[in-house]
């Protein structure tokens, strides 16, 4: 199928401070001080009103500032970023877990496994540098198994592909466990001494017989035995998911099911053998341990603990709030309601990036003070009552990021920023000195070291040993030491009390899509990235690309002629919040019932207008991969054509 023409979307560079002198006025430039001092007089008149959206893409350094901010100036916990919109069911599921909310396993432990469970994960577009390990592995002798409701390109390198119906993924986990603990292949040892809640568990998915999850999941019994008995017998295996398995109204139950298989199997603790969350930004998994969220402090100690209370309030000479904050989708919730009247959002997107995109639009216009510091003139910049230019974080900053494997690894400046950008970390701590807290770094380094004195893991993580190792995985407590590159081997320990806390299974049911297809929405969205892109296409959509072929509502060939539908022509597409028109794309990796369209390209085609708000109660992600649409035809042919 040709490439349609089309003129993207280029973001200006962002190189002055904007203001905006009334509610509906224009923003215009001003000098940095009448920004911040705008900026902060805002802020200051909506202490207790306050919500902090830290950045996944900037540094360990500003994220740990970020929350700070919020949490000694603002007094609030209300800070979030966009580990929401994408992996806080991970983070949850894993805590519940094990107690922390990191992958267990390091990327080169795929290289070296037997199996590689990928469930609702096109790593291939989605991670394509972790994919290079996942290959090496199938070079290697590897055999994967793809669960995903898309025959994906990574599907293509599968062992065998189990394309379930979207929101089925508990009720395939639990027909697996089933076939693995009838036909005695579960570890029995280390299911005793390392875990709890066996035989609950083993109740809870007694029913999911291969029979009961084909006529639920679409996927055939024999092909849910044969990943069944290759997983279970394997001496390593890896399992790993990203959005496929977190942007659901049940995200964290999705995750809690899958981690209940490397329980059952002993497929964790050990190298090879782990649960890997495949994180898509360059430093989710950073923000999160910086404390960039709302029930959590740097290091992700618990911010309920009064002990680790004390320990922050004493550094940083303050009084921290005894409770857990308002994560990003309460907040939104909060614009609605009135009770939270300006937010500082720092390089993030929500006016393109939330579901029910023209909601979180009108939900942000509410607000008396939006801040928006960032690079580029986003949607959410737009609507901002100051704007500040910042830099760019993988190139004219000097930090950190932690990626999906815990490694954290330096940033260097390599070129300065424009004239009139200035960095993250200065500004936020200029607001921070106008609003009564004079706060300065000597340098991003120094951000670090005051990490370091507080997170026991990140402890032994000097400038000099990151420079000299080329990164370390948490937990890194000791100067003299680095740890292996997999989690939880304690509970593999003889000793009881080395083993310490056993991971409890979690015992979650299978729940449907909360947007049901019926005869007026006939039709299953569901959402994805493209290898070429990045997002809501603000940083990547300016570069040409030769994939690159804008967006497209993707249907299989069998839907196509039942629409009476052909390539290329654009068509509407509606859900029950809204419709887009889009031009069709023609994809055999798609199966009837099911279309497929990315939101990268949200100034032509705003694929969050159809998204729905359902939200997962304990993580608040919300449900991106399961929305209900039909397809209308803008023209119609002519009589007897």
């Amino acid at each position: 199928m040709p490439k349609r023409e089309r003129t993207p979307t280029t973001y200006s560079r962002i190189t002055q401070p904007m203001v905006r002198d009334e509610k509906g006025g224009r923003l215009r430039a001003a000098t940095w001080d009448e920004a911040l001092g705008r900026a902060a007089r805002g802020l200051d008149a909506a202490r207790g009103a306050f919500g902090m959206f830290s950045c996944s893409r900037a540094t360990n350094e500003m994220n740990y500032v970020a929350q700070k901010f919020t949490r000694v100036v603002m007094g609030t916990n209300n800070v979030d970023s966009c580990n929401r919109t994408c992996h806080a069911p991970s983070v949850a599921g894993l805590a519940a877990a094990f107690g922390s909310g990191g992958g267990t396993s390091s990327y080169e432990e795929v290289e070296h496994t037997d199996v590689i469970l990928m469930w609702g994960s096109n790593a291939r577009f989605a991670h394509p540098i972790f994919f290079q390990h996942v290959l090496k592995g199938i070079r290697n002798g590897a055999r994967m198994y793809a669960v995903d409701p898309r025959r994906t390109s990574t599907a293509e390198w599968a062992e065998s592909w189990l394309g379930l119906n979207v929101g089925t993924d508990i009720a395939m986990a639990h027909a697996i466990a089933r076939e693995i603990i009838h036909a005695d292949l579960h570890n029995r040892t280390f299911v005793e001494r390392a875990t709890t809640g066996f035989a609950e568990y083993a109740a809870e998915v007694e029913p999911w017989t291969l029979q009961a999850a084909e006529r639920v999941t679409g996927v055939p019994a024999a092909a849910i035995r044969e990943v069944a008995h290759a997983y279970a017998r394997a001496e390593r295996a890896q399992l790993c998911w990203t959005l496929g398995i977190t942007e659901h109204h049940n995200g964290t139950d999705n995750v809690r099911a899958l981690i209940n298989l490397a329980l059952l199997t002993g497929h964790v603790g050990r190298y090879g053998s782990g649960v890997q969350p495949l994180r898509g930004q360059n430093n989710v998994q950073g923000g999160g341990d910086m404390g960039a969220i709302p029930d959590r402090l740097p290091g992700f100690q618990d911010i309920l603990e009064a002990g680790v209370r004390r320990k922050f309030e004493t550094a940083w000479d303050t009084v921290i709030q005894p409770s857990q904050g308002l994560n990003l989708t309460k907040m939104f919730e909060a614009m609605e309601s009135g009770e939270l009247r300006a937010v500082y959002c720092v390089g993030e997107n929500p006016a393109q990036s939330e579901a029910d995109s023209e909601q979180a639009v009108e939900r942000l216009s509410r607000l008396d003070c939006l801040v928006v510091q960032d690079i580029f003139m986003t949607k959410t910049a737009e609507l901002a009552d100051v704007v500040l230019p910042a830099t760019a974080a993988w190139c004219e900053s000097s930090g950190t990021t932690t990626n999906s494997e815990r490694r954290v690894q330096l940033v260097r400046k390599a070129i300065d920023p424009p004239d009139g950008a200035r960095d993250d970390i200065d500004i936020i701590c200029d607001l921070a000195t106008r609003l009564g807290h004079p706060w300065k770094y000597a340098g991003a380094e120094a951000v670090w070291d005051e990490l370091r004195s507080l997170s026991p893991q990140h402890h032994g993580m000097t400038y000099e040993r990151l420079r000299d190792n080329q990164g370390i995985q948490w937990p890194c407590p000791d100067l003299d030491r680095i740890g292996p590159g997999f989690l939880h081997g304690r509970l593999w320990a003889d000793d009881p009390d080395e083993r310490g806390r056993r991971a409890p299974f979690g015992i979650v049911r299978h729940d449907p899509p909360v947007d049901g297809i019926d005869e007026q929405f006939p039709l299953r969205l569901t959402t994805g990235r493209r290898l070429d892109s990045y997002n809501t296409g603000v940083q990547s959509g300016s570069f040409a690309s030769p994939l690159r072929r804008g967006e497209y509502v993707e249907l299989c060939p069998e839907d196509a002629e039942r629409y009476g539908v052909r390539a290329g022509e654009r068509v509407r597409v509606a859900s029950r919040r809204g419709e887009v028109e889009a031009p069709v794309w023609i994809d055999t990796a798609l199966r009837p019932g099911l279309a497929f369209m990315a939101m990268h390209f949200p100034d032509e085609v705003d694929t969050n207008k159809l998204t729905i708000e359902a939200n997962d109660p304990i993580a608040g992600t919300a449900e991106f991969k399961a929305s209900a649409i039909r397809i209308e035809r803008l023209t119609r042919p002519a009589v007897g054509s």
